[in-house]
């Protein structure tokens, strides 16, 4: 598929860019909207991204990009928060939502260095609730990942019956011009897809009710135990969670069986419930404190997970103008008990 994606994408003007760190995984990379379309192993073109099928023909990703405000590719992708204030310009009419063209719909810069590859941007923003335009600068460095069970011996066997890719991003935001005088509270936005029909798995320090942002969710999809939450994808509608910064360990996983076969996605990233993590419900913006998002779509708009996980705001102290944030990404394919016996090691629960 994505070999027929980047033949697609290049007949359209849209090249792509790969990256290799050299543990045999393979990233495919669109400057446009600085997206990671797809992850693959060495062995195997299988991607563990949710990737628009659209992309498969000139005709149909023709059609996507000319449609204002859409740039839903799939994959991996770094968006600013808070929302409300980025993407509801009209607020406090929220009616309306507007993905930035200056940071969804626009070409990065494409920068090689050594052992990674990066891509960059300096834009203006509006940001509603201060009534203002802030300039700033994103970069995201894509970096080696290497299989974070490699020297545990008590894994050795279930790491060889599997395969494995992974990488790590780094990502730098910056005030630029005057914005460096007259900071707003924006903080950094990942957020990755995944195809749909699996189980979420987000680890936490104790039980806690993640905070229902859109859709109804049943009962049997969503539980909370004493040391996970549970989300299972695999029915229809648009549905979302947040779950607080102060519960979160840090990881968060997604498991998907296909017959035989299962894959295992993990995100590790910070968690600093010390920072000020901006992003808040529409109906609710005095509740700040989210670190981790989840969202399930079965519609006429595509079939996929979404993780999404954010960093604190850029400090408010004198002369900080910046926030970096890294994170990696660990992807496993092969028979699923092995699949599941990592998921235990990484996650310390079972799907």
């Amino acid at each position: 598929m994505l070999k027929m994606v980047q033949k697609s994408l290049a007949a359209v003007s849209k090249p792509t860019q790969t990256y290799e760190p050299g543990d045999g995984s393979r990233l495919l990379l669109l400057p446009y909207g600085a997206r990671v379309l797809g992850l693959c192993t060495a062995r195997s073109d299988e991607n563990f991204f949710w990737t628009n099928p659209v992309l498969e023909f000139p005709d149909s990703a023709r059609r996507l990009f000319s449609e204002k405000g859409s740039n839903d590719t799939g994959g991996g992708r770094t968006w600013l928060a808070p929302e409300l204030d980025l993407f509801f310009p009209g607020y406090p009419d929220t009616s309306r939502h507007v993905r930035p063209q200056q940071l969804d719909g626009v070409p990065y810069e494409v920068l090689h260095k050594h052992d990674r590859l990066g891509l960059i941007r300096r834009m203006s923003l509006y940001v509603a609730r201060s009534f203002r335009d802030v300039e700033v600068e994103l970069v995201r460095w894509f970096e080696p990942a290497p299989q974070p069970l490699r020297r545990e011996p008590q894994w050795a066997s279930q790491v060889a019956a599997v395969q494995y890719a992974g990488y790590t991003q780094r990502t730098i935001l910056s005030f630029m011009g005057d914005s460096v005088r007259k900071p707003v509270p924006i903080g950094v936005w990942n957020l990755v897809q995944l195809p749909h029909g699996g189980e979420l798995l987000v680890p936490t320090y104790a039980r806690t009710q993640p905070r229902l942002l859109s859709g109804e969710i049943p009962a049997d999809r969503l539980t909370c135990e004493d040391r996970v939450v549970r989300f299972k994808t695999d029915f229809a509608g648009e549905h979302r969670i947040a779950i607080r910064a102060a519960s979160a360990t840090g990881r968060a996983g997604y498991f998907r069986r296909t017959g035989d076969t299962s894959s295992l996605v993990v995100c590790n990233f910070l968690v600093n419930p010390s920072g000020e993590y901006v992003d808040v419900p529409k109906d609710d913006p005095k509740d700040l404190g989210y670190s981790v998002q989840a969202l399930n779509v079965l519609n006429a708009t595509g079939a996929y997970c979404e993780l999404a996980f954010h960093s604190p705001a850029i400090s408010q102290l004198e002369g900080v103008t910046s926030v970096t944030d890294v994170s990696q990404l660990w992807a496993f394919r092969g028979p699923s008990e092995p699949v599941q016996t990592i998921a235990r090691a990484l996650l310390g629960v079972a799907p």
